[in-house]
Order: structure tokens, then sequence, then C-alpha cells
């Protein structure tokens, strides 16, 4: 399929557009709309909340009677199933729109093609393909969770030159400067939801909130705790409710975390720890696309060891702390090379004083998306 540079133009509007609903669409996909007629164009729209309407339908209605024989450029296929709000692929029908161009079919197998098909039977013409990369990125926790059953978790670490977290005594506030923690907040903005492990809770006591970048809607707290060992004071278990993982069965406990409003879930490995690859599906079962971890080596090491890891924010700070200090993941003593984890760069840029990198790891399911 060929493009013209109406289209890629189009599209480019339309994808900015979704990404305004970067941190308030969840469970939902971000999605933009444009509509285009006779070289202009003549309505737009992107979905703004969950239960709301969606773009498609923002773009009709600021197109009004302009939509009949326009193309409308839609970043991801129009729904063609009743969800909360009608289908859009119905929408579109009704306007009497000529052409529709999708950047990726929908992964959620409620759609998957029907949307294109529904729109193709009642004559209109359709493409998809468009700029498909960017459009899968900007929904990569939706893609994880509709084709994996588990959302895509991205790893937030600071470390020193010599890769380090801490000091030996735990200390690690703050490693890097003020531009890259509020980046890294921008980063929890996006997300579903934020986890950590007990031990951050224990050193660190975080809140675990965004508060360095305006945002309308928090995420969901996660904490594993695989003893239940979490104080109630805790200032991660203050102000919304916040889901703990454990590996206990303490009636008692659980009771206490559950009076003060908080959901626990109990998830035993064989070796009594929290189930990491089970907690991330039962997260991806209640609707949550991306997971932002911030934990200690520990858990760190956990999350890449058990294949949990997708992707990598890693930001280093001009700062040298030695051998003695924390580093950034517990794992096993390798005795060849061959068997090191491998990871794919796929942006480094400045931060203030620090220096951000994002990378996936190669090869297994971490890091793949289909």
């Amino acid at each position: 399929m060929t493009f013209s540079a109406t289209d890629h133009a189009a599209m480019a509007r339309a994808l900015a557009l979704a990404e305004r609903g970067l941190e308030t669409t969840t469970p939902n996909p971000r999605v933009g709309c444009v509509l285009v007629k006779d070289g202009r164009i003549v309505g737009e729209g992107w979905h703004e909340r969950a239960g709301e309407p969606h773009a498609e339908v923002h773009a009709l209605r600021a197109a009004g009677d302009l939509a009949r024989g326009a193309t409308a450029y839609v970043t991801l296929e129009p729904c063609s199933h009743h969800g909360r709000t009608p289908p859009c692929a119905d929408a579109l029908m009704k306007a009497g729109v000529a052409r529709v161009v999708t950047a990726m079919e929908d992964p959620n197998p409620l759609v998957a093609g029907e949307g294109l098909a529904r729109l193709r039977a009642a004559g209109i013409a359709t493409a998809a393909g468009l700029l498909e990369n960017q459009a899968r990125e900007l929904n990569i926790g939706f893609v994880s969770r509709m084709t994996r059953g588990r959302p895509w978790l991205r790893l937030k670490t600071a470390a020193t030159l010599d890769g380090k977290t801490a000091l030996e005594n735990g200390v690690s506030q703050w490693i890097t400067g003020e531009a890259a923690r509020r980046d890294g907040h921008r980063w929890r903005a996006r997300a579903c939801a934020v986890l950590t492990g007990i031990g951050t809770v224990r050193e660190d006591d975080p809140q675990l909130n965004v508060r360095a970048i305006p945002c309308t809607r928090q995420p969901l707290r996660v904490l594993v705790d695989a003893r239940l060992d979490v104080p109630l004071s805790a200032r991660i278990l203050q102000g919304a409710p916040a889901l703990v993982a454990t590996a206990s069965e303490d009636a008692a406990r659980i009771a206490a975390l559950q009076a003060a409003g908080h959901e626990v879930v109990v998830l035993p490995d064989p070796a009594g720890k929290v189930d990491l690859p089970a907690l991330l599906r039962a997260l991806g079962q209640r609707g949550i696309n991306e997971i932002h971890a911030e934990s200690g080596f520990r858990l760190n090491g956990s999350l890449l060891r058990e294949g949990c890891v997708d992707e990598l924010l890693l930001y280093l700070a001009p700062v040298l702390l030695g051998d003695a200090a924390q580093g950034l993941f517990k794992l096993p003593a390798f005795t060849a090379l061959d068997q090191a984890t491998r990871l794919d760069i796929r942006d480094i840029r400045r931060i203030g004083e620090d220096f951000r990198i994002i990378a996936r790891p190669r090869g297994g399911e971490s890091g793949q998306v289909e």
C-alpha cells in the first residue's frame, strides 16, 4: 500500500492527538482521529478517558456535515463491538465517510480486523499500516495485554556511572538531579500502575505517586511483599488504595490491610516468594496496560531473571560510589558471557546533568510484542 504525503501528515497529526490521552485512557488504548476533506482538516479528536466518547466520535462531531465524503485517519482500527460506547465503525458509516486509514489493526480479539471488514462491507475504502510502528509504541502496553495477557513492564532505576544504585547502607536519595527525577515522574504518570518491593519501602518509605508534574489520574500503587511486613503507616498505603501482592496467608495481616481499604492478592511461588509472572497476569486481568517498576536491586534482579522486564529506563549520574555500594540487579554469578542479558538500546539522551538510556532485553518473550 502506497500512502501520499497528505496521508502521512494527517496520520502524524492523529498520533499527536492520541498522545494527549497518554495518562488518562487506561484501560483503553490511546487513539486519535483526523478527518480530511478536499485537502483540509474538517474535524479531529482523541479518546480522552475510558467510558467517554472515542476519538472518531469527537472528530465526527467537530466535522458535522463535512464528514460526508471525507477520509478518516485513525491511529487504531475503529471498534466494531459494543462496550461502554457504541461501535465507532458504525458511527463512521452513518456519517458517510468515503475512506478510512488506520495506523494498525486492533489487537483486541473483540475487534481484530472486524472493524475494517465492516467498513469495507459498507462500501468504504480502507487501508492499514500507515505509521504502524509509532502507533504500536504509543499503545505498547495495550498491545502487550491483548496479545500476551500481561502488561508491559518498564523498569526505572537510577545509578552512578559505575552502576551503583545506593550506598552500602541503603541510602539512595538522591543519585540523580532534579531534571531526571521530574522526567521519571512523567513516565510514572503514563503508567497504569507503579510497582515496588518491601525492601524499598523499608529503606526509603516512598509515596510512589506522581508529584513533580501535573497529573489528573494517579496510577495504582502495587507492593510486592512476600511476608506482609509492610506497616500500615507506610506512605505507600496512605491516600488511594494500594494492591499488595504476597506469598503469605496470614489472615490477621490480610484483614488489617483490607480493613484499611487495600487489596491483597496471594500469589506464592514454590520458593515462598511472590510469583511475579502470575502477578503480571493478575494485573493484566485488572486492565493494567503499563507498569512502571521502581524497586531495589533484589526485586530488580528477580524481575529480570523471571522474564518480567520489557524495557529499562535507566538514569546515569556523573557520580562514582565504589565497589561496596549496591548494584542495579541481584543476579547469580555467570560463568560465561553468553549467559548475560543483552540489550537493544532504543534511546540515549541527556536530562539535566544526567543521561537517560531506554533499552529492551533481547530475545525471549520479554520485549517482544506481536
